[in-house]
């Protein structure tokens, strides 16, 4: 027990199996499956009494599930683009065929509709010839896609393949679809490892420290930022603004901040701002301009949503909030309130959302898109399911899929991450 932990009420999770194993692993190295770790490592007894989740330990264990001679084994990427998709396929195959020895494992194409029984792409058989130079490229092999899929008709589908194991690689609302399919495998009987891989790069699922794709993020943003520093130091009150992905979590943003030490402000969609008043985002924006004859300013896609008045109810195909689109509409009215305080201004507009996505993992990414995936291969081996890789306090879990999908991991206003921000900015705590 660690120090000070009759503080915290420990909730043991429910551990998803789906039976016995039986099977003696070939791997040498082993995790004792009662391995377990607290959430809660700080104890701070000027707060109230927290619960805290006590979540196994990830690893290869000393028995599995699946005989390797007759298990079949699918993958499945989902969502948007990100660094190190390939990374995770190629992992995933060389951990289940080289170490293990399942002798099948397919590829599904374009997201969840490829599992269904007529996919527009069949399946890929994949092998070594096809995985071998993979990781090189960005995007996904298999292609991917947004939206619901006909869960009675997949798992049909899975059962007719024989599949065992289905690697689900993509964000909450993947996770929660993967979710789906494991119960009802479940209700009719056939026992399938749904094992999820924590994809997206806001970095924003819960107790996923760092999400595959997010450090090769901010890398490609801090190149564009320091392009739009050159731009705007370039010409006379020169003005640039750089919008990057961040839907409810501002963490590219900060941190491709923070690594660029050139901008000068950074809105999130944690921090709400006004953009009118003596103390508000423009008047902010005019001092400094007067000031220094520049600015550079970030802005993450999901920041301002008050201001823009999104509608709750308008939903894209993956369930999730339609955003309106901050970056436009705040070049809009920084032009418009220059012109009319009558300050002569060169304006650039940036949006590399998409080139930042669809770039090759870098070196820290794809290490960790290693682990995730062969932590997968070693939870669904031994027969677990319904869960997801995470990584918290430098340790990979096994994190239930009804915990992933209550919430979503945000920057904290309080935190050191926003304070480095404002110390890197200069900017005021708040716009109001």
């Amino acid at each position: 027990m660690t120090p000070g932990a009759s503080w915290f009420k420990y909730e043991m999770l429910n551990e998803h199996n789906l039976g016995e194993s039986r099977f003696a692993s070939p791997l040498k190295r082993k995790v004792s499956d009662d391995a377990r770790m607290h959430a809660c490592i700080v104890d701070d007894r000027t707060q109230s009494p927290r619960t805290d989740h006590l979540f196994e330990v990830a690893g290869p264990r000393e028995n599995i599930f699946f005989n390797p001679d007759v298990t079949r084994a699918g993958i499945v990427t989902c969502g948007g683009l990100c660094p190190g998709l390939n990374n995770v396929i190629r992992s995933i195959y060389l951990e289940l065929t080289h170490h293990y020895g399942v002798k099948q494992v397919l590829g599904f194409r374009d997201g969840f509709g490829g599992i269904l029984p007529q996919p527009a792409k069949p399946p890929i058989a994949l092998d070594d010839d096809y995985v071998e130079d993979i990781h090189r490229e960005g995007g996904t092999v298999l292609g991917t896609s947004r939206g619901p899929v006909d869960i009675a008709a997949a798992v049909t589908n899975l059962i007719d393949r024989d599949i065992n194991i289905l690697f689900v690689i993509g964000g909450d609302g993947t996770q929660r679809g993967g979710y789906e399919l494991y119960l009802e495998a479940k209700r009719r009987g056939h026992s399938l490892s749904v094992v999820g891989v924590p994809k997206t790069i806001d970095n924003d699922i819960p107790f996923v420290a760092r999400t595959f794709g997010y450090l090769t993020a901010v890398e490609e943003a801090d190149r564009v930022l320091k392009c739009a520093h050159t731009e705007v130091h370039s010409v006379h009150n020169g003005i640039a603004l750089v919008k990057l992905m961040g839907r409810h979590a501002g963490f590219i943003a900060a941190s491709a901040t923070i690594a660029n030490q050139d901008v000068n402000f950074t809105l999130v969609p944690e921090v709400p701002f006004a953009l009118e008043g003596e103390n508000g985002f423009l008047a902010c924006l005019k001092r400094r301009v007067i000031k220094r004859a520049h600015a550079v300013i970030v802005v993450a896609e999901g920041a301002g949503q008050d201001i823009l008045a999104a509608d709750p109810h308008d939903k894209d195909a993956s369930g999730n909030t339609k955003l309106k689109d901050i970056g436009p509409y705040l070049r809009d009215r920084i032009e418009e309130y220059f012109k009319v305080e009558k300050i002569p201004f060169v304006f650039r507009y940036f949006d590399p959302s998409y080139l930042v996505r669809s770039v090759p993992a870098d070196s820290e990414d794809a290490i960790l898109c290693d682990h995730f995936a062969r932590n997968a291969v070693h939870a669904a081996m031994a027969g677990k399911t319904g869960i997801v890789i995470g990584l918290f306090h430098d340790h990979y879990i096994h994190v239930p899929v009804e915990l992933i999908v209550k919430e979503k991991r945000r920057l904290n206003p309080d935190g050191g991450t926003w304070h480095a921000v404002l110390a890197a900015t200069g900017q005021p705590a708040s716009f109001e």
